[in-house]
């Protein structure tokens, strides 16, 4: 029970020295202006940094991510067809392909898809 206590007492004393070691010897001065400024491919920034994006762009990029899991979606539709049955299979994908083109349809009669109005 001694040596156990005396073992964790040593271990807990060496992680320490080396915990303090290491925050001694880390660190770093924080006053160089060039660190501090914000780094745009080696210019200077002209402007704020929190410049407006275009929010047709985001919905694009939305409309994209939806289409594209929806596609991979697809992909395993090939495999199952060898084990499933045909009808069910040509029901269940034709049912999905439909849903996929009428969203995107609906997304073109909006003018989501649009890239300048």
């Amino acid at each position: 029970m001694f040596m156990m206590l005396t073992m964790s007492i040593i271990i807990m004393t060496i992680s320490l020295i080396v915990m303090l070691l290491a925050s001694i010897l880390s660190k770093k001065s924080f006053y160089d202006r060039e660190k501090n400024s914000p780094f745009e491919c080696g210019f200077d920034p002209k402007c704020s940094a929190r410049m407006p994006f275009s929010l047709h762009f985001f919905l694009i990029a939305i409309i994209f991510l939806i289409f594209d899991v929806e596609i991979a979606l697809l992909l395993p539709v090939i495999v199952i067809m060898k084990n499933s049955n045909i009808t069910v299979w040509m029901l269940t994908t034709l049912f999905f392909l439909m849903i996929l083109l009428l969203g995107l349809f609906h997304e073109w009669n909006q003018g989501a898809l649009e890239w300048t109005k």
